[in-house]
């Protein structure tokens, strides 16, 4: 498997405390630590561990944060071949306050990978090609994610595209250019300008999708799970989730598109 990273934070600065600050507020954490994230890199390194023979693509500073980002993936088993460094910019980092109710406010500053261009993909392209499955997000330049999508499909791997963050005025292409087209509610009213609350309303927003040209469709929807629509099924189903208590809601459910591994699986045949 084939991951495309984003400009979504490498490295993230957390910062747990009993409530948010309020603009221009001072207040007493209890408990810091630094983590390695982004949503491209935490489905890669989720497959990895569950066995799959996964590589990245993406870009980091030629610094400490990004040595250490690099090494990290390499301790999870993932190829690091096609993650580059540079110079001309830091390491991409988050940072993240998180309230006692697992509710945050994240700052993102890109860094070095809104750097990761055109190059880098044709680059890559031995693994792309090589590779069963090509996952992406909507983190760097959209037409860069679109490029890669299309560059799998050409070379008939699978795909699976996380529309994260939405935008409204999303290329065409991207539909086309998705097996799997996975989001989660928020996501999909703003892609539809439907409201998505409901299970129903979930269908209703996948069946909409599924017409723009997706294979087929899968929404998050928290703690109600997730609908699925197949492009050979007229109905889709709905998976419920198990009920849990939210320790932090950092990994949200723009990974979790990943963690539905099962239905991934059946839907490509692998």
């Amino acid at each position: 498997m084939c991951f495309l990273k984003d400009f979504a934070y490498c490295l993230f600065f957390l910062s747990q405390a009993l409530r948010l600050p309020k603009a221009g507020e001072t207040i007493h954490g209890h408990k810091f630590f630094i983590g390695f994230g982004g949503k491209g890199a935490n489905k890669c390194i989720q497959a990895a561990r569950l066995g799959a023979k996964t590589a990245m693509v993406c870009k980091v500073g030629k610094d400490f944060f990004g040595d250490n980002y690099i090494q990290n993936f390499k301790d999870n088993g993932v190829n690091t071949e096609f993650v580059g460094q540079t110079s001309d910019a830091a390491t991409g980092t988050a940072s993240i306050i998180v309230n006692s109710a697992g509710e945050n406010a994240i700052v993102i500053v890109a860094g070095a990978n809104m750097l990761l261009g055109s190059g880098e993909l044709h680059k890559a392209l031995p693994v792309i090609r090589h590779a069963k499955v090509l996952v992406c997000q909507l983190e760097i330049s959209p037409q860069t994610s679109l490029q890669a999508l299309r560059m799998a499909q050409e070379n008939k791997v699978k795909t699976i595209f996380n529309p994260a963050p939405a935008i409204p005025d999303l290329d065409s292409g991207f539909y086309g250019a998705s097996g799997v087209f996975c989001c989660n509610e928020t996501e999909a009213e703003l892609l539809t300008g439907s409201s998505v609350i409901t299970v129903e309303d979930a269908d209703r927003a996948a069946q909409e999708l599924l017409k723009r040209g997706c294979g087929s469709v899968i929404i998050t929807l928290g703690p109600q799970g997730c609908v699925v629509l197949e492009g050979k099924e007229s109905t889709s189903k709905h998976v419920p989730s198990t009920g849990v208590t939210a320790v932090d809601t950092t990994v949200n459910m723009t990974d979790a598109c990943f963690n539905f591994d099962s239905i991934i699986l059946r839907i490509f045949n692998l």
